[in-house]
């Protein structure tokens, strides 16, 4: 079901004149992502008709844009995703932990999303690989899947990486699997004081290499002097490694991960109007506690759409990866040499090809299977209302 107000919506009645205003200042890619976006589900696109095999109901369904910022376009995506990623899963705890860039920081990656979002990534996982491997803690190898959000609750700019972990892992010399504490996987000060070493001392790195670019208000930290000066006040500031309770069980990291790996910076449901004062959607204040935490903010439509434009990924930007046990190529001999040290069966064979299921949804009318009858070009109309004939010719087919 369509909800009552959508981002497209706000894109296509006031994306024009915002691009008009900003011509110039607009990356392609992000003039891309609103194209997709406005384009998305109408007629631009083409489409098909569906009708039902039992009472004939027709319906039109046009083509998805399937950009990966795109509100609409998460849905299948996920479920593909997390069909793949259920065979990994091991029948242990599951942590969730946060790394997180302190404002000074991220006012950097703003204006070099590609190298800072990259290093976070990578200096997050060295960081708990690290200290899981070091005896006086886990000792052991554990596998990661991480995934980059750049936003806060009200579309600020706010870059983290969540991880899943598994409460475990396989023992250094490979004997056996070793696992962590019932609700606790790794010391969040150790893990954040490392985190923030690695990462200032390789931040430094791309400033003396020239690699990074500054504009506007952080035009003068291109000086080196003044790049550490920015830095200062970071260097002794703790930096907070957020790690959560287990999960209940390996379903419920499923349940959440079907909610985070392709999360946009605005799902539609958050909004509430849009109308000539702007437009209003829901957030979390998360120095609230209790039902206070649930407010209501309005933006101007221009304000809404640059702050929903910030959070476009660089092309080719990868924002979910795996480290460890769940790494490359290593991936399948490093499950399989877990569950057999967890003596548990090994999953049904997952290169074999199975039914794919049907996400149509069932006819409107009886419930009953939908079937395409016809496919229509970009930017062109069904050729006419399909009969009940027609799709009753089509099922006999």
């Amino acid at each position: 079901m369509r909800a009552s107000i959508e981002v497209a919506d706000i894109f296509r009645a006031a994306g024009p004149s915002y691009r008009a205003a900003h011509a110039g200042h607009l990356g392609l890619g992000q003039l891309k992502v609103m194209s997709a976006i406005e384009h998305c589900r109408t007629a631009a696109l083409g489409g098909h008709v569906e009708a039902c095999e039992d009472c004939g109901q027709w319906r039109i369904a046009y083509n998805s844009c399937r950009n990966r910022h795109c509100p609409k376009c998460q849905g299948a995506a996920a479920r593909t995703w997390l069909s793949d990623r259920e065979a990994d899963l091991l029948p242990v705890g599951y942590f969730h932990v946060v790394f997180t860039l302190p404002a000074e920081v991220a006012d950097i990656a703003f204006q070099n999303k590609a190298l800072v979002y990259d290093l976070l990534f990578k200096v997050g996982s060295e960081t708990m690989l690290t200290i899981a491997a070091d005896p006086k803690h886990l000792g052991a190898r554990i596998g990661i899947t991480a995934v980059l959000h750049t936003w806060g609750s009200a579309m600020t700019h706010h870059p983290h990486v969540h991880m899943i972990v598994p409460g475990g892992g396989i023992a250094l010399d490979g004997s056996r699997w070793v696992s962590s504490r019932p609700a606790f996987l790794l010391p969040v000060r150790v893990l954040g004081k490392l985190f923030r070493r690695l990462f200032l001392t390789r931040l430094l790195a791309l400033h003396d290499a020239g690699r990074l670019s500054f504009f506007g208000t952080l035009a003068h930290l291109a000086e080196r002097y003044a790049f550490l000066r920015h830095l200062a006040p970071v260097r002794t500031k703790l930096w907070v490694v957020y790690a959560k309770a287990p999960f209940a069980g390996p379903q419920a990291v499923l349940a959440y991960l079907s909610r985070y790996t392709h999360r946009v910076a605005i799902s539609n449901s958050r909004l509430i109007a849009f109308d000539q004062d702007g437009v209003t959607f829901r957030y979390k204040d998360y120095r609230r506690d209790g039902a206070d935490r649930q407010q209501v903010m309005t933006l101007s439509a221009d304000e809404f759409i640059r702050r929903f434009l910030i959070h476009i990924l660089p092309r080719g930007f990868h924002r979910i990866r795996h480290y460890g046990l769940l790494a490359g190529s290593a991936r399948k001999a490093s499950l399989a040499l877990a569950r057999q040290l967890l003596n548990v069966a090994a999953p049904p064979d997952e290169d074999k090809p199975g039914e794919q299921e049907d996400y149509r949804p069932p006819c409107t009318c009886c419930g009953g299977r939908m079937i395409v009858i016809e496919v229509f070009e970009r930017r062109r109309q069904p050729r006419g209302p399909p009969h009940a004939s027609a799709a009753n010719r089509e099922t006999a087919s």
